[in-house]
């Protein structure tokens, strides 16, 4: 993603053209797809030097769609944590919030807000691999009772509680069926599931509760299992 953008011109600078140059070794000539602005551009490298590389930009290159999906996120173990990220960013979800939940193991609660820098690095590089013109937005972490006040036109929280509501079916018959458009917040929680009195909570503030099947799933499965589903039906 182009740090600079200027009519048919963009550059990458600092760090961002430094991995360019020593990791994909760039040369002068050759051709790479830049994200500029709101659209994903084939861009030339016309001159490199320390710490800035610059494109010619040509025509635009088809981009990976995005949908309306926010993932309220419960904050679990921070390698599995960011490998869902990672892959949701790639399945097209808008936006991610970090969740301290009952469950939230309280040393991973205390560093999460540290940690988002990092999700946001990693949500960048993801969305360059898969060529979207933008990252998701990463919130910074809150708390429950603040987050479940989100609003959206669907809101599911995915509990292991609910196995008759299968979160395909809830999504079929409250999405309109002319139009599979606007914002759906998804909460999926941490290793462990929902404590009973958040789920009590989630139910008082309307959202909907719903279930990805039988099995148990971790919680970076059930992360990008869910925003799969949701994004098949948008």
């Amino acid at each position: 993603m182009a740090d600079e953008v200027s009519g048919d011109r963009a550059a990458l600078t600092g760090d961002h053209a430094d991995h360019l140059v020593r990791v994909l070794r760039a040369r002068v000539g050759q051709e790479f797809d830049i994200s500029a602005g709101a659209a994903v551009r084939r861009g030339r490298i016309t001159s490199i030097a320390a710490g800035r590389v610059e494109f010619e930009l040509g025509e635009e290159v088809p981009v990976a769609s995005t949908a309306g999906i926010t993932l309220l996120l419960a904050v679990f173990k921070f390698d599995r944590m960011e490998w869902a990220i990672e892959k949701c960013t790639e399945l097209g979800i808008s936006k991610i919030v970090p969740v301290i939940a009952r469950r939230t193991d309280a040393h991973l609660a205390t560093a999460s807000s540290k940690r988002v820098v990092r999700w946001r690095r990693i949500v960048l590089q993801a969305a360059e691999q898969s060529r979207r013109s933008a990252p998701p937005e990463i919130a910074d972490p809150m708390k429950l009772p603040e987050a479940i006040k989100l609003r959206a036109a669907l809101r599911i929280v995915l509990a292991e509680s609910e196995p008759e509501a299968q979160l395909r079916d809830i999504l079929s018959s409250h999405l309109p069926s002319h139009s599979r458009t606007g914002e759906v917040v998804l909460a999926i929680g941490p290793e462990g599931g929902w404590a009973e009195d958040e789920l009590r909570l989630f139910q008082q503030a309307g959202w909907l509760a719903a279930s990805l099947g039988p099995t148990i799933l971790r919680a970076e499965t059930a992360a990008i299992a869910a925003a799969a589903i949701t994004m098949a039906e948008l």
